[in-house]
């Protein structure tokens, strides 16, 4: 995947972005597509790598005007695989590895000029989540179940969660659902503002795709530059980001995350130790 600058065929070359299904469709609107059917569009190593680089080559791309992201079939993403979680948990080296993707595939996106858009059904986790949220508007299904379930798993809310839920939604509304994991649906999201829209379930893609229109119709610079002063709010916390990231990773070497991904999968309550040594 090269930095330097990419013709929309190569970006859109089958098997460019594993994990990723990339379409340009008239008037310069990107479609990305994060497509697993088998497990509900989740994130593997292959996958979260692509959905790392694939804004840097985005920002790169002659040709692209705007990009609208969406998952396939049943939700946006259900979040991380698990074979990912657990080789995290037992491998440093794809430790450190997943670290420096999660740290870049936020930046990336911060600092991609083309305006992003992000159509959110179904559940919304993990990776997926980061990107559903960070993108420039957000449309939201009434059905639609976002969820932060770092603390579930054992681990701190990392990922995109302290840059930009503060900002979006206020710091209480933001430590109640990041500290207790609680889901939000797509209208109790419009309402505290972590998305820009919520629409019926049946309206979401016209609505969606009339943005991304809206948006590839207007002045380049005008959009362009307006989003990268924008998002000097986000670029303002990044030592923040960068502290969640690292003590989430610093959780993937402790007992909880064990538990937590054990629990998970034998889809009962989890038993995380009794106290912390902090």
């Amino acid at each position: 995947m090269p930095a330097h600058s990419l013709t929309a065929q190569q970006l859109t070359a089958p098997g460019a972005y594993p994990g990723l299904h990339l379409t340009l469709h008239e008037g310069g609107i990107l479609e990305v597509v994060l497509r697993n059917d088998k497990t509900l569009n989740s994130v593997d190593a292959d996958a979260h790598r692509a959905l790392t680089y694939v804004w840097r080559d985005i920002d790169a791309a002659s040709g692209v005007r705007c990009v609208l992201v969406r998952g396939e079939g049943r939700g946006f993403s259900s979040g991380g695989d698990f074979a990912l979680i657990e080789e995290m948990s037992q491998d440093f080296t794809a430790l450190a590895r997943v670290w420096k993707e999660a740290r870049d595939l936020v930046y990336n996106l911060v600092n991609c000029g083309k305006p992003v858009v992000s159509a959110i059904h179904g559940p919304c986790v993990g990776a997926g989540l980061a990107v559903a949220l960070l993108a420039d508007v957000s449309v939201a299904a009434k059905s639609a179940r976002i969820l932060d379930g770092h603390v579930r798993l054992g681990v701190a809310a990392g990922d995109h969660a302290a840059m930009v839920w503060p900002l979006l939604c206020g710091l209480n509304k933001a430590k109640y659902h990041l500290m207790t994991g609680e889901p939000v649906s797509g209208e109790e999201a419009e309402r505290i503002g972590l998305v820009s829209l919520c629409v019926p379930d049946e309206e979401l893609l016209d609505r969606a795709w009339a943005v991304a229109r809206k948006l590839a119709s207007g002045s380049p610079t005008a959009v362009r530059w307006t989003k990268y002063a924008l998002n000097n709010w986000l670029r303002a916390m990044g030592p923040t980001f960068d502290t969640s990231l690292a003590l989430e990773f610093l959780g993937f070497t402790g007992p909880d995350v064990r538990e937590g991904l054990s629990s998970l999968r034998e889809k009962r309550e989890p038993r995380f130790e009794e106290d912390a040594p902090i």
